[in-house]
Protein backbone atom coordinates (compact mmCIF):
# COMPACT_ATOMS: atom_id res chain seq x y z
CA UNK A 1 0.00 0.00 0.00
CA UNK A 2 1.02 3.64 -0.60
CA UNK A 3 -0.07 6.24 1.97
CA UNK A 4 -1.18 9.67 0.24
CA UNK A 5 -1.28 13.04 2.13
CA UNK A 6 -3.39 16.03 1.35
CA UNK A 7 -1.05 19.14 0.81
CA UNK A 8 -2.77 20.57 3.59
CA UNK A 9 -0.95 17.96 6.25
CA UNK A 10 2.42 17.88 4.19
CA UNK A 11 2.46 21.54 4.18
CA UNK A 12 1.30 21.62 7.87
CA UNK A 13 4.11 18.93 8.17
CA UNK A 14 6.71 21.24 7.46
CA UNK A 15 5.71 24.61 8.86
CA UNK A 16 5.96 22.21 12.36
CA UNK A 17 9.71 22.22 11.31
CA UNK A 18 10.37 25.71 11.28
CA UNK A 19 8.39 26.20 14.19
CA UNK A 20 9.97 23.55 16.36
CA UNK A 21 13.33 24.65 15.12
CA UNK A 22 12.21 28.26 16.22
CA UNK A 23 13.71 31.94 14.94
CA UNK A 24 17.24 31.44 16.09
CA UNK A 25 18.86 28.84 14.18
CA UNK A 26 22.30 28.51 13.07
CA UNK A 27 23.57 26.77 10.03
CA UNK A 28 27.26 25.43 10.20
CA UNK A 29 28.87 23.97 7.29
CA UNK A 30 31.52 21.09 7.89
CA UNK A 31 34.15 19.41 5.63
CA UNK A 32 34.05 15.41 6.08
CA UNK A 33 31.22 12.47 5.96
CA UNK A 34 28.03 13.54 7.10
CA UNK A 35 27.64 11.07 10.51
CA UNK A 36 24.67 8.93 10.55
CA UNK A 37 21.76 10.81 12.29
CA UNK A 38 21.50 14.45 14.54
CA UNK A 39 22.03 13.09 17.83
CA UNK A 40 25.48 11.86 16.40
CA UNK A 41 28.06 13.56 17.37
CA UNK A 42 29.65 16.97 14.57
CA UNK A 43 32.64 15.67 12.27
CA UNK A 44 35.22 17.09 10.46
CA UNK A 45 36.41 20.45 10.38
CA UNK A 46 33.74 23.37 11.14
CA UNK A 47 34.11 25.86 7.55
CA UNK A 48 31.32 28.73 8.45
CA UNK A 49 29.01 29.14 10.74
CA UNK A 50 25.91 31.65 9.75
CA UNK A 51 23.07 33.26 12.16
CA UNK A 52 19.74 31.96 9.50
CA UNK A 53 17.20 34.95 9.32
CA UNK A 54 14.43 34.87 12.18
CA UNK A 55 11.93 33.75 9.22
CA UNK A 56 14.71 31.77 7.91
CA UNK A 57 12.00 29.48 5.72
CA UNK A 58 8.84 30.27 3.40
CA UNK A 59 5.72 29.29 3.99
CA UNK A 60 5.03 25.77 3.10
CA UNK A 61 3.29 25.61 -0.64
CA UNK A 62 2.52 21.99 -2.67
CA UNK A 63 4.56 20.21 -0.08
CA UNK A 64 7.56 21.85 0.23
CA UNK A 65 9.07 24.71 1.48
CA UNK A 66 12.01 27.24 0.39
CA UNK A 67 14.79 29.17 2.24
CA UNK A 68 13.76 32.54 2.75
CA UNK A 69 15.82 35.45 2.36
CA UNK A 70 19.58 35.84 1.75
CA UNK A 71 21.45 33.06 3.50
CA UNK A 72 25.16 34.67 3.09
CA UNK A 73 28.36 34.64 5.19
CA UNK A 74 30.65 37.28 4.70
CA UNK A 75 34.23 35.32 6.43
CA UNK A 76 33.97 31.64 6.04
CA UNK A 77 36.14 30.40 9.42
CA UNK A 78 38.39 27.83 7.77
CA UNK A 79 39.97 26.29 4.78
CA UNK A 80 38.34 23.12 3.19
CA UNK A 81 35.91 21.45 0.91
CA UNK A 82 32.06 21.73 2.00
CA UNK A 83 30.86 18.03 2.43
CA UNK A 84 27.63 18.60 4.63
CA UNK A 85 25.55 21.36 6.79
CA UNK A 86 23.93 21.14 9.89
CA UNK A 87 20.62 23.15 11.14
CA UNK A 88 21.21 23.68 14.82
CA UNK A 89 18.87 25.79 17.32
CA UNK A 90 20.85 26.29 20.99
CA UNK A 91 23.34 24.10 19.23
CA UNK A 92 20.61 21.03 18.80
CA UNK A 93 20.81 19.33 15.19
CA UNK A 94 17.28 19.44 14.10
CA UNK A 95 19.05 19.17 10.53
CA UNK A 96 21.27 18.06 8.54
CA UNK A 97 22.32 17.25 4.82
CA UNK A 98 24.66 16.93 1.83
CA UNK A 99 26.54 20.47 0.76
CA UNK A 100 27.36 20.92 -3.08
CA UNK A 101 26.74 23.08 -5.94
CA UNK A 102 24.37 21.22 -7.54
CA UNK A 103 22.45 17.81 -7.01
CA UNK A 104 23.33 18.18 -2.96
CA UNK A 105 20.51 19.01 -0.22
CA UNK A 106 22.26 23.00 0.73
CA UNK A 107 23.25 24.19 -3.02
CA UNK A 108 25.99 26.68 -2.40
CA UNK A 109 27.83 28.92 -4.86
CA UNK A 110 31.21 27.36 -3.95
CA UNK A 111 32.24 24.27 -2.04
CA UNK A 112 35.98 25.10 -1.74
CA UNK A 113 36.08 27.59 1.06
CA UNK A 114 38.70 29.81 1.95
CA UNK A 115 39.09 31.49 5.73
CA UNK A 116 37.70 34.93 5.30
CA UNK A 117 35.79 34.02 2.07
CA UNK A 118 32.12 35.29 1.49
CA UNK A 119 29.83 32.69 0.48
CA UNK A 120 25.86 32.14 -0.10
CA UNK A 121 23.45 29.92 0.23
CA UNK A 122 21.78 29.55 -3.02
CA UNK A 123 19.02 26.90 -2.36
CA UNK A 124 17.30 25.31 0.40
CA UNK A 125 14.10 22.85 -0.11
CA UNK A 126 12.63 21.10 2.30
CA UNK A 127 9.92 18.80 0.55
CA UNK A 128 7.55 16.17 2.19
CA UNK A 129 6.44 12.62 0.55
CA UNK A 130 3.93 11.07 0.04
CA UNK A 131 1.37 13.29 -2.07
Amino acid sequence: MTIQLSDAVRNARLDAIEATVGTSPTLTILSGSMPANCAAADTGTVLATLALPSDWMAAASGGSKAKLGTWQDASADATGTAGYFRIKAAGTCHIQGTVGTSGADLIVDNTSFATGQSFTINTFTLTEANA
